[in-house]
């Protein structure tokens, strides 16, 4: 993989010619959040709208590749809805100046994912832990290899791309080394983290003196 890099205003004629990928890290909105934490996710989004546009001097935005979608076309913009109205609105303009969204999932591998993914969360028993792990990372792994296959085919020579990507699954991708990876950080995702692990620590158990 090229080399990573954080840029808000790229020598556009540095990068003539190669393939660009501006990643951004997937927030969602948390259902009856607090008020604070929806304000910074609305931050966030509105400054990832102005990072890329800067990002965009190295090479205008034509591929748009987001976590969680499978389908293409109308059918991917509505899940697409579903999920993330913010990732929606931004994407949505973006395929109506000519941008094309692309699968990055397969249903196949997603859906099995997830539903280990979940059944991780009831686990009572550390045996049934251990073998259901094992299915869920054996999944994992099968859905980044199939995330960057389709990235790796579907961004051509020249063009930029956009990744929105869960920045855990993101770092683990393996992709084409003639790839420049560009990384879209707004200061408003360090505060988002630190309010999730804030809101985290208050929900611990304490300990037993």
């Amino acid at each position: 993989m090229a080399e990573l890099g954080q840029l808000e205003k790229p020598d556009a004629g540095s990068f003539a010619g190669k393939r660009k990928l501006y990643c951004v890290a997937d927030v969602y909105p948390l259902k009856d959040a607090p008020d604070d934490y929806t304000g910074l996710v609305n931050r966030y989004w509105d400054e990832v709208e102005r990072q890329t546009a800067g990002l965009e001097r190295a090479g205008k935005i034509v591929k748009i590749f987001c976590e969680s979608i499978s389908a293409q076309g109308d059918e991917a913009l509505a899940a697409l809805e579903k999920l993330n109205e913010k990732v929606h609105g931004m994407v949505k303009r973006r395929v109506q100046e000519g941008a094309v969204l692309l699968p990055v999932e397969e249903e196949e591998i997603l859906a099995p994912f997830l539903d280990w993914a979940n059944c991780l969360n009831v686990v009572r028993t550390k045996e049934v832990f251990v073998k259901v792990f094992g299915f869920y990372t054996d999944l994992a792994e099968k859905r980044l290899r199939h995330a960057a296959g389709a990235i790796g085919e579907g961004l051509g020579q020249g063009e930029a791309g956009l990744l929105i990507m869960r920045d855990e699954d993101r770092v683990r991708l393996q992709l084409p080394e003639d790839i420049e990876i560009f990384l879209v950080t707004p200061p408003s995702y360090d505060d988002i983290l630190k309010w999730l692990r804030q809101r985290l620590k208050e929900h611990e158990p304490e300990t037993q003196s």
